[in-house]
């Protein structure tokens, strides 16, 4: 089949990418749908937004339309895409514009991406459109150039995912002359438009936004396809340079090199590689490494870190994956000797096998200085080096003595050989000076005394030279392979110790569980060190600038880098210690400390800030979503008392007294509800103030649930209640219990429908007591259960009314301070439960906790900003 739906398959999405508002991707989508529709493919319109545009409206004639679902919200008619219709129809191709859309309250999805997922799932491919503008990563950049925010947004993976996506583009100028005629915008919005949204630099920026994010994506599906084909070949497609980097010096030098070439090239991108050794020994310094990769990051490219022994192999597969076309590489640090003993450097080996990669070989000051002697000490301990240099005089006197007495028995080779055997053991245990000693020593020694002519240190015969010659050149290498080897040991385990140092450090503050005092405990035992200071500068104004301790470990701690006997600056802190001074391998693990200082630092100072700003935006938030919504809850009952009182003074209508009884009862009814209302604020404001005094005594439900309904007066009574005799008695304040019971019965009563009137009703439940109120209205969605407790939580419902929604965030707030809990049941059938558990007299009495208990961290009702949830049960 070969296009349209495919058995047990997805279908694919194709997308008319569009620059900007107007610029064809509508007209383009319906022509797409036309030449499908010619060639037999059954194509219908599952949703156009034509926008009143006569160009757009004729275009669409001739193809099927699937009828719109007609949705009604806050008393407006809206017209959406019939997702069941079209699913129902299932054509092979659908039409639906505007992608970012956002579907009207009701609808199956929230968005109309979804429901082009839930047609792609079924198997129907989808042509649709999308603005540039309405990509998630893109809003705050769209934004900035236009000055409008974006409200309707699609994540950038779902345009991504798409199996094609098409540019609709279209010049600056055309496109606003498209709009002085008219072909985008009513006549009465055309001067508007093009002298703010549509202005020439604006629609310059969104075509090259549009550009660049379909390159991106373009590129993406390159990288694909040659993974997908193993190719391996440079495609040069686009430009990319990547920068090598060793840790050195020299890296500065690379990096800006390296963007000079990218950015000769439009579209160009920067990486910069550095290749760390598998065995964890580098010569790198992680200090240079980390301010590189703030360069290359400021040149807006990237930094990566791959593992491999072999640099230049490491490079160019690096190079070859993601498909770069030139390469910058410094000049060899090696000298000319080093380069001509140990053969081809990397750069010689990436210049070699680059293939069609261009190399850049740039030099620097660090070229051709890199020329190391073996260190006197090498890598073995000093009591090793005592042993062997100890062999090394004493063994080959021995060695002499012992062949001397067997002269005649071995020949000359077979001398050379034992001396050889002793020189390679003055390597093993002492390394290459010991080595050295012991060589030269059996050298003379076996010239002296058994190469001919005998006791004289001239020789006769030129191969004997030569197996003098071949003696102490293996007797050279086989210590400097000793050597380097118990160096790199000694490397080896140096970095094992400061990395799992680091580690624990790093994870530390990461996860919080270190402060200052703990980590400057580590950074002293870790270097065995007196005292460990955190030192920062007072600038305070009209001071003069001092160092103040901000923490310390250990005792006498030094109080400025002046007094301590070595320091490690990190930013604006510095680390001093006080007990000996660090080498230079001791103070790169001395940085990584102090850089972790700094941050645990400023980490702690944010917690503070944030804990300290917490109360004052709880604060904030609680009295700008009371004013946003006390208002109309205020208003109300005001202007019905009001205007009833207004009336019965008035003279100009004479009132019966029956309607004068109504516009008392009218009035009575509202100012009853502005008390409540203001009760309930000074309730809560004391409730989350810790000022409500609570005093659970043994009290009796049914008291209680009688004393709310009597309060209430004529709205409670057609409340059913079904509180048994001989409950136990719930430890409660009475007052507040009661306070409780009204809140919750008139949140029930509101919602509950007519002839179902709510039920209140008690039972005995382990070792406590449960006082239910059941209504049966609309119920709540399982996720917005806990959101109706929060304290001015907005509720639209059928009559239009909404309140600041104190009541079951003050009912919950009271119930937990008296040590119960008040959680929503779904009730069978619908509506919904509110369960009030509370402990019973018994409990306390034995000495044990509540059952049902829980502690809470947010016992107290927090000031959440008011939000709007769809029309349930709840106060």
């Amino acid at each position: 089949m070969a296009e349209g739906t495919r058995p047990g398959g997805r279908g694919r999405l194709r997308i008319y990418l569009g620059a900007a508002p107007g610029v064809g991707k509508t007209y383009a989508m319906l022509g797409e749908g036309h030449r499908r529709a010619a060639r037999g493919t059954d194509v219908v319109i599952g949703l156009v937004e034509d926008h009143g545009r006569p160009l757009t409206q004729a275009m669409a004639d001739g193809l099927e339309r699937v009828p719109q679902a007609t949705l009604t919200y806050r008393d407006t008619t809206f017209h959406e895409m019939d997702l069941d219709a079209v699913l129902a129809r299932h054509p092979q191709v659908a039409l639906v514009d505007e992608l970012a859309h956002s579907n009207v309250p009701g609808s199956r999805h929230a968005k109309r991406w979804e429901d082009v997922e839930a047609l792609l799932a079924a198997g129907i491919d989808v042509i649709t459109t999308v603005n540039i503008q309405h990509l998630e990563s893109l809003t705050d950049v769209v934004e900035q150039i236009t000055g409008v925010r974006q409200r309707e947004t699609i994540p950038d993976s779902v345009v991504r995912r798409a199996d094609q996506v098409e540019l609709v583009d279209m010049a600056p100028e055309a496109l606003r002359r498209r709009m002085a005629h008219g072909n985008i915008y009513k006549a009465e919005k055309i001067d508007a438009a093009l002298s703010r949204y549509f202005r020439v630099g604006n629609l310059t920026a969104l075509r090259e936004l549009a550009l660049l994010w379909l390159a991106d994506k373009v590129d993406e599906g390159l990288q694909r396809y040659r993974a997908e084909h193993a190719i391996e070949d440079t495609w040069e497609a686009r430009e990319r340079v990547v920068v090598a980097l060793t840790g050195g010096a020299e890296g500065e030098t690379l990096i800006r090199r390296a963007a000079r070439i990218t950015a000769r090239s439009a579209g160009g991108e920067l990486l910069a590689l550095h290749v760390v050794r598998s065995d964890g020994l580098t010569g790198a310094s992680p200090a240079l490494l980390a301010a590189q990769r703030r360069l290359v990051e400021s040149f807006g490219g990237s930094f990566h870190q791959v593992v491999g022994d072999d640099p230049a192999r490491g490079l160019l597969e690096f190079a070859r994956a993601e498909n770069a076309t030139q390469l910058v590489i410094g000049a060899s640090r090696r000298s000319r000797l080093a380069a001509l003993l140990s053969g081809p450097g990397t750069s010689d080996r990436v210049i070699r096998g680059s293939g069609p990669i261009d190399v850049h070989l740039v030099t620097h000051d660090q070229a051709g200085r890199l020329l190391r002697l073996p260190r006197v000490g090498g890598g073995l301990a000093a009591r090793r080096r005592l042993a062997g240099l100890a062999l090394a005089l004493v063994g080959p006197p021995l060695l002499t003595a012992a062949l001397a007495t067997s002269r005649g028995t071995f020949n000359l080779t077979t001398d050379a050989l034992a001396y050889l055997l002793l020189v390679v053991a003055c390597a093993l245990v002492g390394g290459l000076w010991p080595a050295v000693v012991g060589a030269v020593s059996a050298s003379l020694l076996l010239n002296y005394y058994f190469t001919p002519p005998l006791y004289t240190l001239t020789i006769s015969q030129a191969n004997n030279v030569l197996a003098l010659v071949i003696f102490l050149l293996v007797a050279a290498l086989v210590a400097l392979v000793v050597d380097g080897a118990a160096r790199r040991t000694r490397e080896a385990a140096r970095a094992t110790a400061e990395s799992r140092v680091l580690a624990t450090v790093a994870g530390s503050v990461l996860r919080g569980h270190a402060g200052l005092p703990a980590l400057l405990e580590q950074a002293r035992e870790a270097f065995g060190l007196d005292a460990v200071a955190l030192l920062e500068q007072d600038r305070s104004a009209g001071r003069v600038p001092s160092w103040v301790v901000v923490a310390h470990a250990g005792e006498d701690p030094p109080t400025s880098p002046e007094a301590a006997d070595d320091a490690q600056e990190s930013g604006d802190v510095t680390l001093a210690l006080r007990g000996r001074s660090l080498n230079a391998e001791d103070r790169r693990l001395l940085g990584a400390f102090a850089t972790q200082a700094a941050v645990a630092l400023e980490t702690a100072r944010l917690a503070d800030a944030a804990a300290a700003a917490e109360p004052l935006a709880a604060a904030d938030r609680a009295r700008t979503a009371l004013l946003a919504a006390v208002g109309h809850d205020l208003r109300t009952p005001l202007a019905s008392a009001k205007a009833a009182v207004t009336s019965l003074r008035g003279t100009e209508v004479a009132w019966s007294d029956a309607e004068r009884a109504e516009l008392l009862a009218t009035a009575d009814e509202a100012l009853d509800r502005l008390a409540r209302l203001v009760d309930n604020l000074l309730d809560l404001s004391r409730l989350q103030a810790g000022a409500l005094v609570v005093e659970p005594v043994p009290t009796d439900l049914s008291d209680v649930v009688g004393a709310s309904l009597a309060e209430m007066g004529g709205d409670a009574a057609a409340v059913v209640v079904d509180v048994p005799a001989g409950l136990p008695p719930a430890l409660a304040d009475p007052v507040l219990l009661e306070r409780v019971v009204v809140n919750l019965v008139a949140n029930a009563l509101r919602y509950s429908p007519v002839g179902s009137p709510p039920l209140v009703a008690g039972s005995s439940v382990g070792e406590g007591v449960e006082l239910r109120v059941v209504d049966a209205g609309p119920g709540i969605p399982e996720e917005d259960r806990e959101r109706v407790f929060a304290p001015f939580q907005r509720l639209g419902d059928t009559d239009n009314t909404s309140g600041v929604g104190l009541g079951l965030a003050l009912s919950r707030g009271l119930v937990e301070a008296m040590g119960g809990r008040l959680t929503p049941e779904e009730t069978p059938g619908g509506g919904v439960t509110m369960v009030v558990e509370l402990p019973a007299q018994a409990v306390l009495a034995a000495g044990r906790p509540a059952p049902g208990r829980r502690e809470r961290a947010d016992a107290a009702p927090r000031a959440d900003a008011a939000v709007e949830v769809s029309p349930t049960s709840g106060d």
